[in-house]
């Protein structure tokens, strides 16, 4: 019995090297998710590092520690990556998904953080301009109390205090809902723009948090959107050969343009951006960095961060790419039209 036949009897195939089968993407399975696995470990391990005060893995290699904590923990750390790694194969071996299956998965997980992602730079932003403006006309202490005003004036208290939280309560809203909310915050972007001009022409009123609330806002949609843009194939692609190839010669371009510049460019965000305690997204969310307008928002370290999570969500979303692009190498069904961005 051929594979075809097998399919159209509604029986498993019998052959393990035909190009549908869920065995034989196996090995591209294991790489996407075991680059996950490592991503994930990675992240993990500088906020135990960092956050924590634990040695981290440089003693492993012969380099200074991070604190004075026995080399033990740093063995504990580099363990981490052993079990994410093993997590990832056993996931991998254990379930028989095709390669669009897990692509899908993968896009869905990022979604997930993407949301949570955008409901934080959303309800973030409105408190902290809230809290500012308060400050500003002096009703903060009226409300809260001249101790606790006098606290939120300081960026790790409200960093800690009030950021953190909402972000925790950001990522609980994100599990109950399933939009991206991109359109929305373009359109707070332009609505934040009309309160600057406004304020600044019509009431002479203007604020350092407003012009703050503004680049927070627009840093955001261009950091988180990207993964989404790339998913939608919405960035923009000199197609000037690529148009005229066929399906598998797409799925090879896609493949290798996925690990060799996108996979690889979001490694090296993540490498130099976090590799240390002064590197440049660390040191600014270490020191809950804000700027030097004393009554503007508190939330430049945040901003820092966003760099950080436009590495995390591209390179979560290059796996998925990548996955999407060898199944149209192996021709599996359910293939993205590229040219007009639907599904066959």
């Amino acid at each position: 019995m051929t594979a075809l036949d097998a399919v159209q009897d509604g029986s498993p195939a019998m052959n393990s090297g035909d190009a549908h089968a869920p065995g034989g993407s196996r090995k591209f399975r294991l790489f996407g998710w075991i680059i996950l696995a490592v991503m994930a470990a990675y992240l993990l391990n500088n906020y135990l590092t960092y956050w924590q005060d634990l040695p981290g893995i440089d003693p492993i290699f012969g380099k200074p520690a991070n604190g004075s904590l026995p080399i033990l923990w740093s063995w504990l750390q580099m363990a981490l990556y052993a079990a994410l790694v093993l997590w990832a194969v056993a996931y991998v071996l254990r379930t028989d998904r095709t390669l669009r299956e897990d692509s899908e998965r993968i896009s869905n997980i990022n979604a997930f953080l993407i949301r949570a992602a955008f409901f934080a730079v959303l309800i973030v932003g409105l408190v902290d301009s809230a809290i500012s403006f308060l400050r500003i006309e002096g009703f903060l202490p009226d409300i809260v109390g001249a101790q606790l005003a006098e606290d939120l004036g300081k960026s790790r208290f409200r960093g800690a205090y009030v950021h953190m939280p909402l972000i925790g309560l950001s990522v609980v809203i994100a599990a109950f809902t399933r939009t991206l909310g991109f359109t929305w915050l373009a359109l707070l972007v332009v609505g934040a723009e009309l309160l600057i001009v406004i304020g600044r022409f019509v009431f002479s009123y203007e604020q350092a948090f407003l012009a703050d609330l503004v680049r927070f806002w627009y840093a955001a949609l261009f950091l988180f959107a990207s993964a989404y843009t790339l998913l939608e194939e919405g960035h923009v692609r000199v197609d000037v050969f690529y148009a005229g190839m066929s399906a598998k010669t797409k799925g090879y371009v896609n493949a290798i343009g996925s690990v060799v510049l996108g996979m690889s460019l979001c490694t090296v965000i993540l490498v130099i951006g976090m590799g240390g305690k002064q590197n440049i997204i660390n040191s600014p969310i270490l020191t809950y960095e804000v700027t030097q307008a004393g009554f503007g928002l508190y939330v430049k370290y945040l901003m820092a961060g966003f760099l950080g999570v436009f590495a995390v969500s591209m390179l979560i979303q290059f796996v998925s790419y990548f996955l999407d692009a060898v199944a149209d190498i192996r021709g599996e069904p359910g293939g993205r039209d590229h040219d007009s961005h639907t599904v066959q």
